[in-house]
């Protein structure tokens, strides 16, 4: 295993000038610093990272925090999880993931021992029990998903409600006036999980607006229960002529399901979802749909954190939307 003395002398320079380099705690020269780019990609040099953590005071990692609730579907959490660890990856740092059921008590033993130089929160509820260890700690925060409080912390979420007025707006101009909306599992609403509700209220005021009967529901989230809640909804609505599912496992299924009861769509039934491009090519979904953009959120929010890193004063913390992005699939007449 090559050592900072075997890049030094690959290099040309000093040990010195190789842990300057490293560190950044002194200015290199362009011309010097690719030199050393160059040994350590020959070499195959790793920085130690406990060493680079004493000399330093950086980790070069980032604390990833998030649950994997039973009740739920894995496939859209790993969305997430694939956009932040990529972002990261990118801008030079680990990620180290942490699934502890007691949120806050992992925040405060993985800060206060200082094994990150930042911190990312996934799963963010309303009123999140994290937030006051995280604003505690001496390392920045970032947030995928919108808090009641975002004091001290930058947040980055996709526009729920205008992704809701969107998709009604979408339907009510192609003529629909009975539209069916699939939410997420009630179990979501009632942990905080606030993208649920701002996207089901903007979706019912949107269309009390336009006089449009919407009838809500809550989807399920685990089989049986998807199939058995979705056949429920459609037999208590056979009238209904527009769908909209904000229920990630509810869309995987439905292609399948609406084939085994014969309906076509758009003939018989447009559809409107939102959910990722990577998403829908994974379950094979036609639907027209908003764009979820986990990977902007991702790098969104992992950019924020590392220049916030290096400079604690980078700027005011910011609350900031992702725009929607409606693709059009042909699932709505």
């Amino acid at each position: 295993m090559a050592t900072i003395g075997d890049v030094a002398r690959e290099a040309g320079v000093s040990r010195s000038t190789v842990s300057y380099a490293l560190s950044g705690k002194r200015s290199i020269s362009r011309e010097t610093r690719d030199r050393i780019d160059e040994a350590i990609q020959r070499l195959g040099f790793t920085v130690n990272a406990g060493a680079r953590a004493l000399a330093t005071s950086e980790t070069m990692v980032l604390g990833l925090f998030l649950q994997f609730h039973d009740d739920e579907f894995p496939p859209a959490m790993l969305q997430y999880i694939l956009a932040v660890s990529t972002a990261a990856r990118e801008k030079g740092y680990d990620i180290l993931m942490v699934t502890d059921a007691d949120g806050p008590g992992a925040v405060k033993r993985i800060t206060s021992s200082n094994m990150v130089d930042g911190v990312v929160l996934l799963d963010v509820t309303h009123d999140d029990p994290r937030l006051d260890a995280l604003r505690a700690a001496r390392q920045p925060g970032a947030l995928v998903g919108l808090p009641r409080d975002t004091q001290d912390v930058d947040v980055f979420d996709l526009d729920f409600g205008e992704a809701a007025r969107m998709l009604v707006d979408h339907l009510y101009g192609l003529g629909h006036r009975k539209i069916i909306l699939i939410s997420p599992p009630r179990h979501v609403f009632d942990r905080g999980g606030a993208y649920g509700w701002r996207f089901r209220d903007a979706a019912v005021e949107r269309a009390a607006r336009y006089g449009i009967q919407i009838y809500p529901y809550y989807g399920e989230s685990q089989q049986p229960g998807i199939s058995r809640s979705l056949n429920a909804i459609l037999d208590a609505r056979p009238d209904a002529t527009g769908l909209i599912v904000h229920n990630d496992a509810s869309i995987a299924v439905l292609p399948a399901l609406l084939h085994e009861r014969g309906v076509q769509v758009p003939r018989d039934l447009s559809v409107v979802s939102l959910y990722s491009r990577d998403f829908g090519r994974s379950f094979l979904l036609p639907y027209t749909a908003v764009e979820t953009s986990p990977d902007k959120l991702g790098r969104e929010a992992v950019q924020h954190l590392v220049r916030r890193i290096n400079d604690p004063d980078y700027s005011p913390t910011v609350a900031k939307f992702i725009e929607p992005e409606l693709t059009i699939r042909g699932s709505t007449a």
